[in-house]
């Protein structure tokens, strides 16, 4: 059975710490162990938003058992698996705090610096401060190598305002959660959309740490796809590649055109072969990157047409007014209609 929603809460929450995690069942007592005492030495009401993306570990069992203990954490439960940025949405999507702040569950981010972003946005008041990773000699050279590709990459293509080394450990006030919360985007990328939005920031930098414990949720292949919705999310320069590819491959015809005709004229046609299955193959390539680039950009007009929700939520354990109506009952819920994502319409849930 579900468990009973914490009662409503009687003062405005002034912090809101947004955690994703997924299958993080190794790492979840040490996360606790260093985020509870931060937040208690802050002194203000806060919560702790942990969302279980559709972890199949013990992940769901050892947040029930924290939360027994810890008043302050509340459990959002994605019906499936829904990807990093996605259970990050419904973590925003929820939060109830003046400020919130997003923190991934690996303790590669410091919990300490939270106090640090708080005293920086309210002294100066800004609605964005970028926790910034100074020292990255925790990681692999391959990793820091092409970290720093995709931000370079990223800073030519989606401007300047793409903070350089930031990754998902930030904080934002209220006002930037409601205009990332308005924006239709489907296929969200963060370090991309919170730049855009041109809100005042700052940044704390740190030393990034080795990955406290169980394993990465970033292997080659979700990176690679991160860097591939940033790059068709933000920008037609691909698009713009493909044309000028498009283009070469035009004058490399015409200069085979006038190779064979003149081979022809002085009948040396044999010897043109491997010319000519040169040219065949360059063109055969440079085709299929053109179709390969149209198709990401097709793909994402499709997602967007389909207007499905980004993700499902199971439970929450938070009694917040405005989520009554709409949240699940859990899994067992009779007729219950289940919470989704932006862009998504109130699915009703079949009765069991």
């Amino acid at each position: 059975m579900p468990e009973e929603p914490d009662a409503e809460r009687q003062e405005p929450v002034e912090l809101s710490v947004v955690i994703p995690m997924y299958n993080e069942e190794e790492v979840l007592p040490a996360l606790v162990s260093r985020v509870r005492p931060v937040l208690d030495a802050l002194g203000v009401a806060h919560e702790v938003v942990a969302v279980d993306d559709g972890s199949v570990d013990r992940t769901a069992e050892l947040l029930a058992a924290f939360r027994l203990g810890w008043p302050e954490l509340r459990v959002v439960a994605l019906r499936r698996n829904s990807g990093h940025q996605a259970a990050l949405t419904a973590g925003l999507d929820r939060a109830a705090g003046a400020y919130v702040v997003s923190l991934d569950a690996d303790l590669q981010d410091p919990p300490e610096k939270i106090p640090e972003m708080l005293a920086l946005a309210r002294a100066e008041g800004l609605d964005i401060v970028y926790g910034v990773r100074a020292d990255r000699s925790s990681d692999t050279g391959f990793k820091r190598w092409t970290a720093g590709v995709y931000y370079r990459l990223m800073r030519r293509l989606a401007g300047p305002s793409v903070t350089a080394q930031a990754g998902d450990f930030r904080l934002l006030s209220r006002a930037a959660v409601e205009a990332l919360k308005a924006l239709p985007d489907q296929q969200r990328v963060y370090r991309l959309l919170v730049p855009w939005l041109g809100f005042p920031s700052g940044q704390v930098t740190y030393e990034r740490a080795p990955r406290t414990a169980g394993r990465t949720k970033y292997p080659l292949g979700r990176m690679i796809r991160l860097a591939v919705d940033s790059v068709t999310g933000f920008s037609a320069a691909p698009l713009r590649i493909a044309t000028w590819l498009g283009a070469g491959a035009f004058l490399v015809c015409l200069g085979l055109l006038v190779y064979t005709l003149t081979a022809f004229a002085l009948g040396r046609t044999v010897p043109g072969w491997t010319s000519l299955f040169t040219g065949i193959v360059f063109i055969g390539a440079v085709q299929l990157i053109c179709v390969g680039l149209l198709g990401e950009y097709v793909g994402r007009i499709y997602t967007a047409v389909q207007n499905r929700p980004t993700y499902f939520v199971r439970h929450d354990t938070a009694a917040i007014p405005s989520d009554a109506a709409s949240s699940s009952e859990g899994p067992s819920g009779d007729g219950a209609v289940a919470d989704v994502g932006p862009g998504g319409p109130r699915v009703p849930l079949p009765r069991r």
